[in-house]
């Protein structure tokens, strides 16, 4: 990408952006080039990260684990639902991300949490993402039994109109009078630790992050 087309675009991009600089979406969008590497020099090819790159960073970089989530976290920061995450998707998505302020963190863990987009964290749905966050305990009773409790546990304390499951405002409230509830069914930002040692790295120098990533 020519030296006048990456000025547009940064600056088309920090219009924007709430929360990075134009410096700062400048690294990205070098960063956002590095990682998808070849194909962006292919004329006609959509560019962008598909999910496996995508979840690659995740897991590499944000030391994320678990499938179910990472799969929501893509296609969160996926907007137009193309399959792959493009430089606007990726510079808003870290944005938030990274930055995001309570108000806005809220909003987006709920859209990871809501896994067929209905606007309500059902029971089928706390179930699937506690079975699959808990580890695997070896043990003698039924493990389905344990998260079926923690399930009726959870909704005693966040389920605030009674109704079986959660509305984006039983899930508001519940994480502003207690944040740890942000992140109840799974991991889907970054901890502060991993937060900025990525900052540090490509406000730094975005070529030198993708060499660490490869190497």
């Amino acid at each position: 990408m020519n030296r006048k087309k990456l000025q547009k675009l940064t600056d088309t991009l920090t219009k924007n952006c709430k929360h990075f600089n134009k410096f700062e979406v400048n690294c990205l969008i070098k960063l956002f080039y590095n990682l998808v590497g070849e194909a962006a020099e292919q004329p006609g090819v959509a560019i962008g990260l598909d999910r496996n790159a995508f979840r690659n960073i995740l897991h590499v970089t944000f030391g994320m684990t678990d499938d179910m989530i990472m799969d929501r976290v893509f296609r969160v920061f996926d907007k137009d639902n193309d399959g792959s995450v493009n430089v606007t998707e990726w510079v808003n998505g870290l944005s938030l991300f990274l930055r995001g302020s309570l108000e806005e963190k809220i909003k987006y863990c709920f859209e990871v949490f809501d896994l067929n987009g209905d606007g309500f964290i059902s029971k089928e749905e706390m179930f699937h993402m506690l079975k699959n966050s808990l580890l695997k305990q070896p043990s003698e009773e039924d493990p389905d039994e344990g998260i079926k409790d923690l399930v009726e546990i959870t909704l005693k304390k966040m389920d605030y109109d009674h109704d079986g499951k959660l509305s984006f405002a039983d899930y508001e409230k519940a994480v502003k009078e207690e944040a740890l509830l942000l992140e109840a069914f799974g991991t889907c930002l970054p901890d502060p630790k991993s937060q900025m040692e990525f900052e540090a790295q490509v406000f730094k120098d975005p070529n030198d992050f993708h060499d660490n990533m490869n190497s």
